[in-house]
């Protein structure tokens, strides 16, 4: 089962991933290894070939790679871990994090004012949160502020495992984002 680990750049999905007891398949590792058009010079990142990393995912089923059987006979669960990731997923966690604490980490990254806005925004109007509803048939959202890695892969874990479900709209940064 693939289950998709997503957020805006900067929200601790790499930190958090690297964390869980599943395999874990990096979607922007593969778009850096050629699975892209090349960047895109306005936005200054790579532009995903999102066919391609489809066809590439299904290759991964085929040769026993996500959909392989555990010891048990259950199906394994695969973390598909990026920005975008609920794009090839059924099921998506959604990592949050309030703004102010994204931009220092994305200052602290190096990105560009302009790389930092956009991600900002994106984080203050649920963009992709909004993606995940609209493409997975589950969607669980963690507010990952003022916590470790260790307790966010433990929620993870937990909603996972059934043990809790954390369900939409507890998470709401347009108020301090815009000031009102």
């Amino acid at each position: 089962m693939r289950i998709a680990l997503t957020g805006t750049p900067g929200v601790g999905k790499s930190t958090v991933a690297a964390l869980l007891p599943y395999r874990v398949i990096d979607i922007n590792a593969l778009v850096k290894d050629g699975l892209s058009f090349g960047v895109d010079e306005e936005r200054g990142c790579l532009e995903a070939d999102m066919e391609g990393l489809e066809r590439r995912l299904q290759e991964l089923d085929q040769v026993g790679g996500l959909y392989s059987k555990n010891g048990l006979g259950q199906e394994e669960i695969i973390i598909l871990e990026g920005h975008f990731s609920h794009r090839f997923a059924e099921w998506a966690i959604v990592l949050r994090l309030n703004p102010e604490v994204l931009r220092v980490r994305l200052q602290e990254r190096g990105y560009p004012e302009g790389k930092i806005r956009e991600n900002l925004e994106a984080e203050a109007l649920d963009i992709v949160l909004a993606e995940a509803v609209e493409l997975c048939h589950r969607v669980d959202e963690i507010d990952t502020t003022g916590l470790s890695a260790p307790e966010v892969s433990e929620l993870v874990e937990r909603i996972i495992k059934g043990e809790l479900r954390l369900p939409l709209g507890q998470v709401d940064w347009l108020e301090g984002f815009f000031g009102s």
